[in-house]
């Protein structure tokens, strides 16, 4: 399939590190305003044009909300390089602004806007996580998925697409559950994915075919001994390294879980696919 080259949605993106939490308000901050990136004690406000003026005037009315630092950024530097058509497994990954010559676009290409959330769906996580997953559903039948720390929402559409008929992508960052969302819409999927914020912990214990968690290790370690993980069929687990699987899967044969495979991405990152007779 060839594409046709088209402007990516920002040119430069003006960030603000910002002291503080910060409401994610977009009519707070006005036109150019791209998103508010929070952590726990301290924000990023992406826009792509200058701020300044406005966002120290807003600040000025928040009680201890002070401007860190500022950054000038072009928009592919930021996501760690220009976005472009790739290919994951069985599936063609696509930015929209990246328009297909044919009327319309096949079933395995999946439209990929990243947004400000870091990473474009090259990582080698992601690509073990797409692997993976071809593999469980080339085994088992998956109506109901649960895709913990969602991220830009990739591995969630590469569910539906498969055929999972309910997925539940939850994300504890408003800005990834965000970009998650128009990723849904961009890919007719609203009817198969819901995007939510939230903990990953709190939602454990919903019914589920398939949980998928590529997510940071101190979150892991709580979801593999957690009563409702036990509950799942199969599972994906990914974002391990090295000295983070070995305890990882301790805890799954402990808890009666069958291994069948384990992938390392760029000899670094660890996945792991799994099952529970359930």
């Amino acid at each position: 399939m060839m594409f046709a080259r088209m402007e990516m949605p920002y040119e430069n993106l003006y960030i603000y590190y910002i002291n503080g939490k910060v409401a994610a308000d977009r009519k707070l901050f006005g036109n150019g305003f791209v998103g508010n990136w929070q952590e726990e004690d301290c924000a990023f406000l992406f826009f792509a044009e200058p701020a300044d003026e406005r966002v120290e005037s807003i600040l000025a009315k928040s009680d201890g909300l002070k401007i860190k630092d500022r950054f000038l950024m072009s928009y592919a530097d930021w996501i760690g390089g220009a976005p472009d058509a790739f290919t994951a497994g069985d599936f063609r990954i696509v930015p929209p602004w990246l328009v297909s010559t044919e009327k319309q676009c096949c079933q395995n290409t999946i439209l990929l806007d990243p947004g400000v959330v870091f990473g474009s769906g090259t990582h080698a996580t992601t690509r073990d996580c797409i692997d993976a997953l071809e593999f469980v559903f080339l085994n088992t039948r998956v109506s109901k998925t649960i895709d913990l720390g969602c991220g830009t929402g990739l591995l969630s559409l590469v569910v539906a697409r498969m055929g999972s008929e309910q997925t539940l992508a939850v994300d504890i960052n408003h800005l990834a559950v965000e970009t998650t969302r128009n990723n849904i819409c961009h890919n007719d999927l609203t009817a198969r994915v819901l995007a939510v914020q939230g903990n990953a912990l709190d939602f454990i214990t919903l019914e589920a075919d398939l949980l998928v968690a590529n997510i940071h290790y101190d979150v892991m370690k709580e979801i593999v001994c957690s009563e409702g993980f036990f509950r799942k069929k199969w599972f994906v687990l990914s974002g391990l390294l090295r000295s983070q699987v070995g305890p990882i899967e301790a805890s799954l044969r402990q808890s009666g879980a069958v291994i069948e495979h384990r992938m390392i991405g760029d000899g670094i990152w660890y996945t792991i696919v799994g099952r529970f007779s359930v």
